[in-house]
């Protein structure tokens, strides 16, 4: 099926950001080189006017949409309004285009948010609707969520060949670690490098550390989302995944070690945990288009640490 994206005009939403850039990288190392990267400031799709000025001008034949307005536990509590609202008129702007546009495929990037707050260990896609989301980042999760129900809509009343994934959180060199919209990783690393440059004697760490994650490479997601582009036709969500559980309170563990911090951790009980555990079943995506996730985790940390100590630090603001 890979022959099928072969000379295709691919259209990638916010192609420009973490995950994006390497999507596009991806793409282009497999000889995809008909690419076209929507930039917001050129086509805000949050407006139907843009969408509409999007497929007139470039004529997608693929469209990943990858565009989205995120952020941690603390961006989700203060901006449930806009993150419900802008992600999804972007994706419901965006499928509606693509069948009034005749576009081929569509290729739409939902989150882990969407899961029910207790779904059982480990989450499988068809556990999706079986409960509500963590209450602090419902609104984006189940805005996430309602593109799958449009997606599997038009594929059954219009024939539009689109298809959800679900990647679960990522982490990578790029990661956003402005504070104020960073996810955990990125905010970890950000705090244990600063109190270990200035000599602090603790660190203040969010919840109570016993919520677990799984955390995906930015690569092997990128890699999963261009195999599911070339070879996955069908209407079931799957998940995106490295099939690795982590306690917060290890993976705090972890990071200050790789930092080299050898202060105190302060947990700050009043603040919330989010959801108690996140781990995917990833045995879908390897039957459907064979995908695995393949960077060890330590080794993923030590490039992300890396990376924000030799480039990040001078590109967030309070650094």
């Amino acid at each position: 099926m890979k022959e099928s994206l072969a000379g295709k005009r691919i259209c990638v939403t916010g192609g420009n950001g973490f995950l994006g850039r390497r999507v596009v990288a991806c793409l282009l190392e497999r000889g995809y080189d008909n690419i076209f990267v929507v930039r917001r400031k050129e086509y805000n799709l949050v407006h139907a006017e843009a969408v509409e000025k999007l497929y007139s001008e470039v004529k997608p034949q693929v469209v990943i949409h990858l565009a989205a307005v995120v952020g941690g536990i603390g961006a989700n509590q203060e901006n449930p309004g806009r993150f419900f609202y802008e992600n999804l008129m972007m994706g419901v702007q965006l499928i509606e285009g693509a069948r009034l546009h005749g576009v081929e495929k569509f290729v739409q990037i939902g989150t882990i948010c969407a899961y029910p707050k207790f779904t059982p260990i480990p989450f499988k896609e068809d556990d999706l609707w079986n409960g509500y989301p963590e209450e602090t980042n419902a609104p984006y999760g189940i805005a996430k969520k309602a593109l799958l129900v449009q997606a599997q809509a038009y594929r059954d009343q219009y024939g539009l060949n689109a298809i959800y994934l679900l990647p679960v959180n990522l982490y990578g060199p790029g990661d956003n670690f402005d504070p104020e919209f960073s996810h955990v990783i990125p905010a970890l690393i950000k705090k244990f490098v600063g109190a270990a440059k200035s000599g602090a004697q603790t660190v203040e760490v969010w919840g109570a550390g016993n919520a677990t994650r799984e955390f995906l490479y930015v690569d092997d997601a990128a890699e999963g989302i261009v195999l599911a582009t070339e070879k996955y036709d069908g209407r079931e969500p799957v998940n995106l995944g490295a099939g690795l559980e982590i306690s917060i309170r290890d993976l705090v563990d972890l990071i200050a070690t790789e930092i080299g911090f050898t202060g105190g951790i302060v947990w700050d009980r009043t603040k919330p945990d989010g959801q108690p555990r996140r781990v995917l079943d990833t045995s879908r995506a390897k039957e459907l288009f064979g995908f695995r996730a393949q960077t060890d985790f330590i080794e993923g940390l030590r490039r992300t640490i890396e990376w924000y100590r030799t480039t990040g630090a001078a590109k967030v603001r309070g650094s």
